[in-house]
């Protein structure tokens, strides 16, 4: 079934969102705190060693020395990009209307929990990795594994943040569903070349996730995401040239 790993992925999400916010009232924010530290120090780990095997890997071997500038040049091509429709203030836009629509605690909580999940969940390597490996292979172990990662990290989220957590999960749906039709559609065609360097691409913006979840600085990392089709273009490029 295509796109069974993304419906593990919203459920866990969802189960993950009403369990946190059933023990919201019983768990301290010093706590919350903690726990959230935690997960940011675990996404920094998680980033920096996606995007190190990533630039070890087949991507490096078939790029060559140019594969850390490839990194870096779609990285300052797709903030320029990404600056320019300003990625970020549209998911603000988003989060601020469910917030009106849905939400009546009146703290805030809810668009800084939407925002917060919808780059968690959506921009790992993991999520692109697993919707091309679905919608290629019908393959749905890689979305398995980040479905019991989301659910837990949503419970944790959600313990401080609220219900704006549960409703990334329609973001996130649009995100990998749209990806697992795509590579479903392109059939066994794309370059193990390509995914690796959106892996690589993917695990810096996991590490900028983890820097902004730590309060180190405020980088605006949704407006990087169009450095995931930046980089495997010029991947494609330089592929041509070289054959």
């Amino acid at each position: 079934m295509t796109g069974l790993g993304t419906l593990l992925d919203v459920v866990a999400i969802a189960v993950g969102t009403v369990a946190g916010v059933l023990l919201g009232d019983r768990v301290s924010k010093k706590q919350r705190d903690l726990v959230l530290g935690a997960i940011a120090l675990f996404i920094i780990v998680l980033g920096v060693q996606q995007a190190t095997q990533a630039l070890t890997g087949p991507f490096a071997e078939r790029i060559g020395d140019a594969a850390a500038l490839v990194v870096l040049g779609s990285l300052v091509v797709g903030g320029l990009l990404g600056g320019l429709v300003d990625i970020e203030w549209q998911l603000r836009r988003l989060g601020m209307f469910l917030e009106r629509r849905f939400s009546s605690d009146g703290e805030g909580t809810f668009l800084t929990g939407f925002l917060a999940a919808t780059l968690l969940f959506c921009i790992g390597p993991m999520a692109v990795l697993g919707s091309l490996e679905d919608g290629l292979r019908g393959n749905v172990q890689i979305l398995a594994v980040k479905s019991l990662m989301d659910g837990f990290a949503a419970l944790a989220l959600a313990s401080g943040l609220g219900w704006g957590v549960g409703f990334s999960l329609l973001p996130l749906g649009v995100y990998q569903g749209g990806l697992t039709l795509i590579a479903k559609a392109a059939g066994a065609g794309i370059d193990p070349v390509v995914v690796s360097c959106m892996s690589a691409i993917g695990g810096v913006l996991v590490l900028g996730v983890g820097v902004r979840m730590l309060e180190l600085k405020e980088i605006p990392v949704a407006n990087l995401l169009p450095a995931l089709v930046a980089g495997p273009l010029a991947t494609v490029v330089i592929l041509s040239v070289q054959s």
